[in-house]
């Protein structure tokens, strides 16, 4: 058994995409993972399985959200050793803004192109800097970003499927599920 970290996107953030921990738990139960705990109720989840497949774990979890909630949830899903060397990449890139105001990760589905990369990574400005580290992308706003402006770089749109955690986030699931 394997264990990994799904992240679920767009949950929680209105009454109409309402996703409750207990509900996400049963509803990664009912497809046979196990040893199921969640982080806040921001769609973050840890469990195993004998699932080897990242693309068969995503698809079995957004079929048992969709049937749960009756809405699409997408889901980016990591085994814990990848992400742990994600977190642990995005210390090192913090350690080296130390002016940022603002860490946020933005989680990927899928590794960008090298195309794609130089466009994220061109909306750099004054207002922050983004990086790409393979399925992660680093937004580093810098002092007088507009607070609660998640993506101020205009740079999310170019990501595809992603979801976003905060850096104090990132590293306290690595630390407590990695």
């Amino acid at each position: 058994m394997s264990t990994y970290l799904a992240f679920l996107r767009a949950i929680n953030l209105g009454a109409k995409r309402v996703f409750p921990k207990d509900e996400i738990r049963r509803a990664v139960e009912s497809v046979g993972f196990e040893d199921i705990v969640t982080h806040i109720n921001t769609g973050n989840v840890r469990f195993t399985t004998r699932m080897r497949s990242r693309g068969r774990i995503e698809d079995a979890l957004e079929r048992a959200f969709f049937e749960n909630r009756g809405f699409p949830v997408p889901t980016i899903v990591f085994r814990a050793d990848q992400f742990a060397e994600l977190a642990a990449s995005a210390r090192e890139v913090s350690a080296t803004r130390p002016d940022a105001a603002r860490h946020y990760v933005y989680l990927l589905k899928d590794e960008l192109p090298d195309d794609v990369i130089a466009q994220v990574e061109a909306t750099s400005g004054p207002a922050g800097e983004m990086i790409v580290r393979g399925r992660a992308v680093h937004a580093l706003l810098a002092a007088g970003y507009q607070n609660g402006t998640v993506d101020p770089l205009q740079a999310a749109k170019l990501l595809g499927v992603a979801t976003n955690r905060n850096l104090t986030v990132v590293n306290a699931l690595a630390d407590k599920w990695c």
